[in-house]
């Protein structure tokens, strides 16, 4: 089953763009850093979804770049697969453009890669699978 697991939103301070989720009377469930990615996360939940906010943790950040030369925003969409290496299989198979060519781990241990904007009508879009340990 596919769903919408989260929309990226990339922010230069978590700190202060966690004001208004929270005037909106959101929370920021859980807060990490992911080392690999150089990006802090946050976690709002939005009903069955969440919003993930990022802020880079470095000045070659995927996240710090994008922002320089983007601005605030939106930065990716997330949808949710029950079989992440299966999914990752089929798209490699199919020649589809994938930003990485291994599944990676991030924020609470989820399994991830990323679908090129190339591929998807210019969205960059994410895949991900719930923690081994909650599949």
């Amino acid at each position: 089953m596919f769903k919408v697991d989260h929309l990226g939103i990339a922010v230069k301070s978590i700190a202060e763009a966690r004001k208004f989720y929270e005037q909106l009377g959101m929370k920021v469930v859980s807060e990490e850093v992911v080392e690999d990615e150089k990006v802090r996360a946050a976690l709002v939940p939005a009903g069955e979804s969440r919003l993930e906010l990022l802020e880079g943790t470095s000045e070659d950040s995927v996240i710090t770049k994008f922002i320089a030369k983007r601005g605030e925003g939106l930065h990716h969409v997330a949808i949710h697969v029950n079989d992440i290496s299966a999914t990752f299989e089929e798209l490699k198979r199919k020649g589809v453009r994938l930003i990485s060519d291994e599944i990676k781990i991030g924020a609470g241990g989820h399994l991830y890669i990323f679908v090129h904007p190339s591929a998807t009508g210019g969205v960059l879009l994410e895949l991900c699978q719930d923690p081994i340990s909650a599949v």
